[in-house]
């Protein structure tokens, strides 16, 4: 049994950060037992904040190597250090999340970018792209460059939440530009809902991948948001699973990944939708 090709990497091991919070020694023992096990495929990287790679040595188990993302919210200062301490750990490199610090001119930014991260070409660079007015002039250079971008869909506020029209015009965007992107915070549930704790509305994972196939099917932005706003499981889900190969390919080229604190919650809610086969979680099964 294995995990649909929708679902491949789709799910980047943020356990650390917000809500979740798991301490770093659980998340390290946890993306281990995930890269062993039989829905092994679903999963990304272990997403750590920079700081955290001086705390990673002593726990990785003789001969493991780690898959790692690393978040840089300070922006490309932190990097020189984020690629000394990634030399001497047994870990792969996989990817940069660069956060464009407030106030300054990505012209700014992206030279800085570039300095930084020249010692470590064939790392893949996430912009996170800013609510703000320099929001066109970041996608506009991910165009020119090979950097991609990172959308932030929610967080511990309300307004951290951008609306589904605010989303289907980055989606829109850079589907456009033809810049790859992935998306974190805020993506507690495969379909859009209203948290009944919070009352936040949160954005689903599902939404987001099908509001991509629908950029690349040339919505316009309405017809997009309207994909986001969605809350039926059963529409949602029989649209997934009406989704041929090449619309799949399509879709996951723009939309990556996404940062979940949890992968045993959106694997068991896609094997709730009947999306992805329950095998995958019998036993204590490990991937042959």
């Amino acid at each position: 049994m294995s995990v649909p090709d929708f679902a491949k990497s789709l799910c980047d091991d943020a356990a650390v950060f917000p809500p979740g919070l798991s301490p770093l020694p659980e998340a390290v023992a946890a993306h281990a037992r995930y890269a062993a096990s039989l829905y092994a495929e679903l999963v990304g990287p272990l997403v750590l904040a920079a700081p955290a790679l001086a705390e990673l040595g002593g726990l990785l188990e003789p001969g493991e190597t780690l898959d790692l993302s690393v978040t840089a919210p300070n922006g490309p200062r932190q990097l020189p250090a984020v690629f000394a301490a990634a030399e001497s750990l047994p870990v792969r490199l996989r990817a940069l999340e660069v956060a464009v610090p407030p106030g300054q001119a990505p012209a700014e930014f992206f030279a800085e970018l570039d300095r930084a991260r020249v010692a470590a070409d064939d790392v893949a660079v996430f912009v996170e792209v800013p609510r703000d007015e320099r929001r066109p002039e970041v996608i506009a250079t991910c165009t020119s460059t090979r950097y991609r971008a990172k959308f932030r869909t929610g967080g511990v506020k309300a307004e951290l939440y951008p609306d589904e029209a605010e989303l289907a015009a980055a989606i829109r965007a850079v589907v456009d530009a033809r810049v790859p992107f992935k998306a974190t915070a805020g993506l507690h549930h495969a379909i859009r809902n209203t948290d009944p704790d919070t009352g936040f509305e949160q954005h689903g994972y599902l939404n987001l991948l099908l509001a991509t196939d629908a950029a690349v099917d040339f919505a316009d932005e309405t017809e997009i948001a309207a994909v986001l706003a969605e809350r039926d499981e059963r529409r949602i889900a029989e649209r997934v699973s009406n989704l041929d190969s090449a619309r799949v390919a399509a879709a996951r080229e723009w939309f990556l990944s996404f940062g979940t604190c949890s992968i045993i919650e959106p694997l068991t809610e896609l094997i709730d939708l009947g999306l992805v086969p329950v095998e995958v979680l019998s036993g204590e099964g490990v991937a042959s």
